[in-house]
């Protein structure tokens, strides 16, 4: 990469690095701050130098160096144009990043690895894993087996425990966390190919059935797989876990007489069997040391019964509850519809620039904003199109979701940064679309350079 060639043009390496703690953890709380100094002309006595509390803000300030580095044909070496420079930089928000869906399209894990890659050239540091759903379950749990090889699409679109903590491996060393989705108790039919047992019928199989144990020991065993019981263990040691929660029709409770007779038993209409399965779920998480997001329905539905470590994810098209959930002291993360959702491909980056995630939020609320995502929901996204689906657009989640507030005001002052960092992307080998078409993935209309692509 650029930067690596530049550091070691330097002779001697003209770098003075200090890192307060090399070996901390890579969690929501994690510092990335960064102080970067480059003198005008570099020499041992004068050199560039980094200091940063944590390797994740070193990485940050790698990246903030990688582009200011440029090649200088004519001369023949590398330089760093407008130096002295002196940066000291923090992100805005501690949960920036984006959301893959593995469910509707398979992704490898080289294709998710590049998606690491991508994130953290943007400064991103959350890989949110959609990992199933009703239309496919690609992940070989050892504890309940047939949910990947009946649930999968076929026997090699699917993840094996070692494919998963080689990705979250992977995405560690680049700082970034990779955040798993397990979603009940809708958008879980795929569920049933194996375990029938835990739907409500062959033919009526969504939401998951809550009225035997059955479907909660399989969650139980399946949440022990990804976390190996315990906080910060597992496949996913991150300690956020996103369970779900939305779009739940109960109409397959009601109409199948066994679930039906079993509300009745309970004294339980749709909204308390609805609740009864988001706690119990909620519990299990819970007893492994994780801390739960849940889609807003769970808020619309329950509000302040929710646990009150909750946090709320933000989505549905024109939602305003942000201000709502942060009032009564939730946590929020923001990703909403027809803003921030990159699976609608005539949302322009200067649609998702200008909006706000703490809109209409009591300031002294603000810390209860954790950030937010762009979602890449996959129905029409695989390994062909999604990074070029993804990028150049999330670049404008990134800068709202990393530089302060009053720094991201103006769209038309942000557009030569968007253009250039879509050619950094590409010169990286990330396959990032023109950053002006009026719909996003199509590829260029003609011959041009990079910063010159024409609108299609």
């Amino acid at each position: 990469m650029m930067l690596t060639h530049y550091l070691s043009s330097l002779t001697p390496p003209l770098t003075s690095v200090t890192i307060d703690d090399e070996s901390s953890e890579l969690q929501l709380d994690t510092d990335e701050s960064y102080k970067l100094s480059i003198p005008e002309s570099p020499t041992s006595d004068t050199p560039i130098t980094i200091t940063s509390k944590t390797q994740f803000g070193f990485m940050r300030a790698l990246e903030t160096l990688s582009q200011l580095v440029e090649f200088d044909f004519d001369a023949e070496t590398y330089s760093i144009e407008g130096a002295p420079i002196d940066i000291e930089d923090s992100p805005r928000f501690p949960h920036r990043g984006v959301l893959v869906d593995s469910s509707r399209h398979f992704e490898p894990i080289q294709t998710l690895k590049n998606v690491v890659d991508s994130l953290a050239y943007a400064k991103l540091n959350v890989l949110h894993w959609h990992l199933v759903d009703s239309q496919s379950f690609p992940f070989d749990s050892n504890s309940y087996p047939l949910l990947g090889k009946m649930g999968s699409y076929s026997q090699e679109e699917r993840y094996t425990p070692n494919d998963v903590s080689d990705l979250v491996e992977y995405a560690r060393q680049r700082g970034v966390r990779v955040m798993v989705e397990i979603d009940t108790p809708g958008h879980a039919a795929s569920w049933c190919e194996g375990y029938p047992e835990v739907c409500p019928s062959t033919t009526c199989t969504e939401p998951l059935n809550p009225s035997t144990n059955a479907t909660f020991d399989l969650i139980e065993g399946l949440f022990k797989d990804l976390t190996g019981g315990e906080a910060k263990a597992g496949l996913f040691p991150e300690t956020l876990m996103h369970l779900g929660g939305d779009e739940v029709n109960t109409d397959c409770w009601t109409n199948t007489d066994a679930v039906s007779d079993w509300m009745d038993e309970q004294g339980f209409d749709e909204d308390d069997t609805y609740a009864y399965f988001i706690a119990r779920v909620q519990s299990i998480a819970h007893s492994m040391g994780r801390e739960v997001i849940g889609w807003e329905e769970i808020w619309n539905h329950f509000g302040t019964s929710l646990d009150p470590s909750t946090i709320i994810h933000q989505w549905l098209p024109g939602s305003k509850v942000g201000p709502e959930v942060t009032e009564a002291g939730y946590r929020l993360i923001w990703s909403t519809d027809g803003v921030w959702y990159l699976d609608g491909l005539g949302v322009t980056w200067k649609d998702m620039y200008a909006a706000e995630p703490t809109e209409g939020i009591a300031e002294e609320n603000f810390n209860l904003v954790l950030g937010g995502e762009g979602c890449m929901w996959g129905e029409t996204a695989d390994t062909s199109d999604i990074q070029q689906t993804i990028w150049p657009r999330l670049a404008a989640i990134s800068e709202r979701l990393w530089s302060p507030k009053n720094g991201t005001q103006d769209v038309e002052e942000a557009a030569p940064r968007f253009a250039e960092f879509r050619c950094h992307l590409n010169r990286r080998g990330i396959a990032a679309a023109p950053y002006d078409n009026e719909e996003a993935r199509n590829a260029p209309g003609g011959p041009g350079g990079c910063l010159d692509q024409r609108r299609v």
